[in-house]
């Protein structure tokens, strides 16, 4: 038997907005510190929405195409402009739609601070509208979260039945034709993991203790995030991997593309919370990703002077932390204007995560790198006094 399984009841302020009964105890909020992605967007995405005449897959809000435009950006026929999602590639992003217009589900790859996160959002926004649907992945995700719990009040008062059954963010979306997202993968348990073998494959999830099953409607699919540093902690198995499509999210190419990264994503968080304008702090901004690609890399920007590289990844999410951090400081503690005594705390906090090993790289790259470079003078100085 197949049973259809409608949404839980859905609490009537995640997006903002108070229930009619709201009191001081149960208001929340008027401005979400961090909207989800349909709500932060829905000028665009009603844009895109009202302009898009290409076919949609079953169940989508917007064509392939136009969940690439939301994605990549871009100027619509009446003038709209649609700010990118994500800087990079742009047959990654096709690549990814196109995926899960099949009956596929995705899995971004990469390193930390590649925006597979930020991208899995983006993308259930864009084609279902939702981006809540999610399962976090930890070594403590149980099997219940990715098929279905249960009301244990009402399973010992009246037994197994519709019900007591709590459907999963998975579950839901396979009965509602939506896209569901699992977040790090590769951190849940393998036997966990393999719960999602049947369901991608067969599209279908059995509840044996009711004798019925849920089966996906069109338009269900899934997204899963995996980083690749975390080879052996819990690998998928060759059974699980064949379930997806892979798509590697790549850091940035060129320090321009990173630049223009970290300084979108920080005046987005800085107007959330009030802080000065990112271009007051281009330069600073420019030499933080300028130290954090030279020691990833292990080579100066030059090509002249190879590096050691620390322990630590020192993504783009990580440069992006560190410029907001330097802005609140110079908001509160300074003169509104990023300087470089605003960073160097952070730029330290990320560089130096083993206090014996990667204190002496950092050092070296301070005395061979930083003290001989123009113009650098004041960021050396700066470094200096929080190295101590």
């Amino acid at each position: 038997m197949t049973v259809s399984v409608g949404p839980t009841p859905v609490d009537p302020t995640r997006n903002g907005s108070a229930p009619t009964n709201a009191s001081p105890a149960n208001a929340v909020p008027a401005q979400a510190l961090r909207p989800h992605a349909e709500d932060a967007f829905a000028a665009e995405l009603a844009a895109l929405a009202a302009q898009d005449d290409r076919p949609r897959p079953a169940r989508w809000r917007l064509s392939p195409w136009a969940v690439a435009t939301y994605l990549l950006g871009g100027t619509l026929p009446d003038g709209t402009v649609v700010t990118p999602k994500y800087i990079g590639p742009r047959r990654i992003v096709e690549v990814a739609v196109t995926t899960l217009a099949t009956d596929r589900a995705l899995l971004l790859l990469g390193v930390p601070g590649t925006a597979k996160t930020w991208v899995s959002e983006h993308l259930a926004a864009a084609v279902s509208g939702d981006s809540t649907l999610l399962v976090q992945g930890t070594a403590g995700t149980p099997e219940e979260a990715i098929r279905y719990g249960w009301n244990y009040a009402r399973l010992l008062a009246h037994g197994p039945s519709r019900d007591a059954l709590v459907p999963s963010p998975v579950m839901r979306a396979m009965a509602e034709g939506m896209t569901a997202r699992v977040e790090e993968l590769t951190r849940i348990p393998a036997d966990v993991q393999d719960t999602l073998i049947t369901l991608l494959s067969e599209k279908t999830l059995p509840i044996p203790e009711l004798g019925q099953e849920v089966q996906a409607v069109r338009g269900f699919n899934l997204i899963a995030t995996a980083n690749d540093r975390d080879r052996g902690v819990n690998d998928l198995s060759s059974a699980l991997r064949r379930r997806f499509n892979t798509v590697v999210l790549p850091l940035p190419e060129t320090p321009e593309a990173e630049v223009d990264i970290v300084s979108r994503r920080v005046d987005q968080i800085g107007r959330s919370l009030d802080l000065p304008a990112v271009p007051d702090g281009i330069d600073e901004i420019r030499r933080v990703v300028t130290v954090f690609r030279e020691l990833r890399d292990g080579v100066t920007t030059d090509g002249r002077t190879k590096l050691k590289s620390p322990s630590g990844t020192l993504s783009t999410a990580e440069a992006i932390s560190v410029v907001t951090g330097g802005l609140a400081l110079a908001a509160h503690f300074g003169d509104g204007v990023l300087r470089a005594g605003d960073v160097a705390a952070g730029i330290l906090g990320a560089v130096v995560r083993d206090q014996a090993a990667d204190r002496v790289v950092w050092q070296e790259y301070l005395e061979t790198v930083v003290r001989e470079r123009d113009g650098w003078k004041d960021f050396y100085r700066a470094c200096r006094e929080v190295s101590g």
